[in-house]
Protein backbone atom coordinates (compact mmCIF):
# COMPACT_ATOMS: atom_id res chain seq x y z
CA UNK A 1 0.00 0.00 0.00
CA UNK A 2 1.69 3.28 -1.28
CA UNK A 3 1.41 6.32 1.39
CA UNK A 4 0.42 9.41 -0.27
CA UNK A 5 0.08 13.10 0.93
CA UNK A 6 -2.77 15.52 -0.66
CA UNK A 7 -0.92 19.32 -0.85
CA UNK A 8 -3.81 21.24 -2.06
CA UNK A 9 -4.12 25.08 -2.09
CA UNK A 10 -4.46 28.41 -4.28
CA UNK A 11 -2.19 29.45 -7.16
CA UNK A 12 1.48 30.49 -6.48
CA UNK A 13 0.71 29.38 -2.38
CA UNK A 14 4.29 27.31 -2.98
CA UNK A 15 2.67 23.81 -3.28
CA UNK A 16 4.93 22.36 -6.34
CA UNK A 17 7.87 23.73 -4.67
CA UNK A 18 7.55 22.47 -1.58
CA UNK A 19 5.99 19.30 -2.93
CA UNK A 20 8.85 19.35 -5.26
CA UNK A 21 11.19 19.59 -1.83
CA UNK A 22 9.10 17.17 0.46
CA UNK A 23 9.27 14.09 -2.59
CA UNK A 24 12.85 14.72 -2.68
CA UNK A 25 13.51 14.55 1.44
CA UNK A 26 11.26 11.51 1.67
CA UNK A 27 12.00 9.85 -1.61
CA UNK A 28 9.13 9.57 -2.77
CA UNK A 29 7.82 10.60 -6.18
CA UNK A 30 6.20 13.62 -6.74
CA UNK A 31 3.27 14.15 -8.81
CA UNK A 32 1.99 18.13 -10.38
CA UNK A 33 -1.37 17.69 -11.30
CA UNK A 34 -1.44 21.30 -12.35
CA UNK A 35 1.11 20.09 -14.78
CA UNK A 36 -1.02 17.35 -16.34
CA UNK A 37 -3.83 19.59 -16.39
CA UNK A 38 -1.79 22.20 -18.43
CA UNK A 39 -0.23 19.67 -20.99
CA UNK A 40 -4.11 19.32 -22.08
CA UNK A 41 -4.37 22.84 -22.01
CA UNK A 42 -1.45 23.29 -24.67
CA UNK A 43 -3.14 20.96 -26.95
CA UNK A 44 -6.14 22.68 -26.70
CA UNK A 45 -4.21 26.31 -27.86
CA UNK A 46 -2.30 24.82 -30.29
CA UNK A 47 -4.92 23.26 -31.86
CA UNK A 48 -7.20 26.11 -31.83
CA UNK A 49 -10.03 24.74 -29.75
CA UNK A 50 -11.59 26.81 -27.57
CA UNK A 51 -10.49 26.29 -23.82
CA UNK A 52 -13.93 27.86 -22.49
CA UNK A 53 -16.06 25.95 -24.81
CA UNK A 54 -16.98 22.47 -23.38
CA UNK A 55 -18.58 21.03 -26.24
CA UNK A 56 -15.52 22.34 -28.41
CA UNK A 57 -13.19 20.46 -25.54
CA UNK A 58 -14.92 16.70 -26.01
CA UNK A 59 -14.65 16.51 -29.99
CA UNK A 60 -11.12 16.19 -29.33
CA UNK A 61 -10.48 14.63 -26.14
CA UNK A 62 -9.74 11.45 -27.51
CA UNK A 63 -7.17 12.67 -29.58
CA UNK A 64 -5.35 13.78 -26.46
CA UNK A 65 -3.23 11.47 -24.76
CA UNK A 66 -1.21 12.84 -21.97
CA UNK A 67 1.26 10.88 -20.00
CA UNK A 68 4.40 11.20 -17.11
CA UNK A 69 7.98 9.71 -16.93
CA UNK A 70 10.50 10.65 -14.94
CA UNK A 71 13.87 12.18 -15.71
CA UNK A 72 16.71 11.83 -13.12
CA UNK A 73 13.47 11.96 -10.73
CA UNK A 74 12.35 14.92 -12.55
CA UNK A 75 8.44 14.99 -13.94
CA UNK A 76 8.71 15.26 -17.60
CA UNK A 77 5.08 15.81 -19.26
CA UNK A 78 4.62 13.93 -22.75
CA UNK A 79 2.13 15.22 -24.93
CA UNK A 80 0.91 12.44 -27.63
CA UNK A 81 4.72 11.34 -27.34
CA UNK A 82 6.04 14.39 -27.16
CA UNK A 83 7.94 16.28 -24.12
CA UNK A 84 6.18 19.40 -23.72
CA UNK A 85 7.40 20.23 -20.49
CA UNK A 86 9.30 23.02 -21.11
CA UNK A 87 6.46 24.55 -23.14
CA UNK A 88 3.22 24.42 -20.34
CA UNK A 89 4.59 27.00 -17.82
CA UNK A 90 2.91 30.28 -19.88
CA UNK A 91 0.90 32.92 -18.64
CA UNK A 92 -1.37 32.00 -21.12
CA UNK A 93 -0.99 28.08 -20.70
CA UNK A 94 -1.90 28.69 -17.18
CA UNK A 95 -5.06 30.54 -18.08
CA UNK A 96 -6.38 28.00 -20.60
CA UNK A 97 -5.82 25.18 -17.67
CA UNK A 98 -7.99 27.04 -15.28
CA UNK A 99 -10.77 27.67 -17.83
CA UNK A 100 -10.89 24.35 -19.19
CA UNK A 101 -10.42 22.23 -15.98
CA UNK A 102 -13.42 23.47 -15.02
CA UNK A 103 -15.36 21.14 -16.93
CA UNK A 104 -16.31 17.28 -16.15
CA UNK A 105 -15.30 15.51 -18.97
CA UNK A 106 -11.89 17.26 -18.79
CA UNK A 107 -11.43 16.28 -14.41
CA UNK A 108 -12.91 12.61 -15.84
CA UNK A 109 -10.17 11.82 -18.76
CA UNK A 110 -7.39 12.93 -16.20
CA UNK A 111 -8.72 11.31 -13.15
CA UNK A 112 -7.73 8.07 -13.61
CA UNK A 113 -4.43 8.49 -14.46
CA UNK A 114 -3.88 10.41 -11.51
CA UNK A 115 -4.59 7.95 -9.33
CA UNK A 116 -3.44 5.39 -11.12
CA UNK A 117 0.23 6.88 -10.60
CA UNK A 118 -0.53 7.40 -6.21
CA UNK A 119 -1.19 4.14 -6.40
CA UNK A 120 1.85 2.22 -7.78
CA UNK A 121 3.93 4.80 -5.76
CA UNK A 122 4.35 6.69 -2.30
CA UNK A 123 3.88 10.11 -3.36
CA UNK A 124 3.49 13.50 -3.09
CA UNK A 125 0.65 15.55 -5.08
CA UNK A 126 -0.51 18.96 -5.28
CA UNK A 127 -3.08 20.70 -7.07
CA UNK A 128 -6.25 21.74 -6.05
CA UNK A 129 -8.89 18.70 -5.42
CA UNK A 130 -6.24 15.68 -4.55
CA UNK A 131 -7.45 15.51 -0.89
CA UNK A 132 -11.44 16.45 -1.93
CA UNK A 133 -11.62 14.16 -4.97
CA UNK A 134 -8.54 12.45 -6.62
CA UNK A 135 -6.80 11.10 -3.21
CA UNK A 136 -9.85 11.30 -0.69
CA UNK A 137 -7.87 8.20 1.31
CA UNK A 138 -4.46 10.22 1.67
CA UNK A 139 -2.48 9.68 4.54
CA UNK A 140 -1.70 13.42 5.04
CA UNK A 141 -3.83 15.97 3.59
CA UNK A 142 -2.18 19.50 3.90
CA UNK A 143 -4.13 22.99 2.82
CA UNK A 144 -1.22 25.47 1.61
CA UNK A 145 -2.19 28.84 1.13
CA UNK A 146 -0.37 32.27 1.46
CA UNK A 147 -1.95 36.07 1.11
CA UNK A 148 -3.16 37.38 -2.19
CA UNK A 149 -0.41 40.02 -1.96
CA UNK A 150 2.32 37.28 -1.40
CA UNK A 151 1.36 34.97 -3.78
CA UNK A 152 0.87 37.70 -6.60
CA UNK A 153 4.52 38.88 -6.15
CA UNK A 154 5.48 35.53 -5.96
CA UNK A 155 3.93 35.03 -9.38
CA UNK A 156 5.15 38.19 -10.83
CA UNK A 157 8.71 37.90 -10.02
CA UNK A 158 8.64 34.01 -11.70
CA UNK A 159 7.35 35.61 -14.37
CA UNK A 160 9.70 38.14 -14.68
CA UNK A 161 12.63 35.71 -14.10
CA UNK A 162 11.03 33.90 -16.87
CA UNK A 163 11.38 36.75 -19.42
CA UNK A 164 7.28 37.25 -19.03
CA UNK A 165 6.42 41.03 -19.61
CA UNK A 166 3.49 41.45 -16.66
CA UNK A 167 2.95 43.86 -14.31
CA UNK A 168 2.36 43.52 -10.75
CA UNK A 169 -1.27 45.06 -10.85
CA UNK A 170 -2.17 43.00 -13.76
CA UNK A 171 -0.86 39.66 -12.25
CA UNK A 172 -2.62 40.93 -9.17
CA UNK A 173 -5.50 40.57 -11.19
CA UNK A 174 -5.33 37.37 -13.07
CA UNK A 175 -4.64 35.73 -9.72
CA UNK A 176 -7.91 37.05 -8.14
CA UNK A 177 -9.87 36.16 -11.05
CA UNK A 178 -8.49 32.32 -10.98
CA UNK A 179 -8.79 32.03 -7.03
CA UNK A 180 -12.47 32.81 -8.11
CA UNK A 181 -12.79 30.34 -11.00
CA UNK A 182 -10.79 27.82 -8.85
CA UNK A 183 -13.03 27.35 -5.86
CA UNK A 184 -16.26 28.35 -7.22
CA UNK A 185 -16.56 26.21 -10.21
CA UNK A 186 -19.40 23.33 -10.26
CA UNK A 187 -17.06 20.36 -10.26
CA UNK A 188 -14.32 19.94 -7.73
CA UNK A 189 -14.01 23.35 -6.63
CA UNK A 190 -11.05 24.03 -4.73
CA UNK A 191 -11.73 23.38 -1.00
CA UNK A 192 -10.08 22.86 2.23
CA UNK A 193 -11.41 19.48 3.11
CA UNK A 194 -12.26 18.96 7.41
CA UNK A 195 -9.95 16.23 7.81
CA UNK A 196 -6.62 18.78 5.68
CA UNK A 197 -4.83 20.57 8.01
CA UNK A 198 -4.20 24.60 7.34
CA UNK A 199 -0.74 26.01 6.45
CA UNK A 200 -0.28 29.50 5.66
CA UNK A 201 3.32 30.07 4.09
CA UNK A 202 2.82 33.87 3.99
CA UNK A 203 5.66 34.30 6.58
CA UNK A 204 7.57 30.96 6.13
CA UNK A 205 10.48 29.33 4.34
CA UNK A 206 9.75 26.49 2.25
CA UNK A 207 12.19 24.64 4.62
CA UNK A 208 9.70 25.70 7.60
CA UNK A 209 6.65 24.25 5.64
CA UNK A 210 8.64 21.26 5.03
CA UNK A 211 9.54 20.72 8.74
CA UNK A 212 5.58 21.11 9.22
CA UNK A 213 4.47 19.08 7.44
CA UNK A 214 7.18 16.56 8.36
CA UNK A 215 5.93 17.03 12.12
CA UNK A 216 2.72 16.75 11.00
CA UNK A 217 3.22 12.96 10.27
CA UNK A 218 1.59 10.46 12.76
CA UNK A 219 4.51 7.87 11.88
CA UNK A 220 3.36 6.75 8.99
CA UNK A 221 6.10 7.80 6.25
CA UNK A 222 8.82 5.48 5.71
Amino acid sequence: MSYKIAIDGPSSAGKSTVAKALSKELGYVYIDTGAIYRTLALYLIQNGIDYDNEDEIKKVLDKINVDIEYLDGVQQLILNGENVTKYIRTPEVSDAASKSSRFPSVREKLLNLQRSLADKNNCVMDGRDIGSKVLPDANLKIFLTADIDCRSKRRYEENIAKGINCTLEDTKKEMEERDYRDSHREVDPLVQVEDAILIDSTNLSIDEVIDKILELSTGGIK
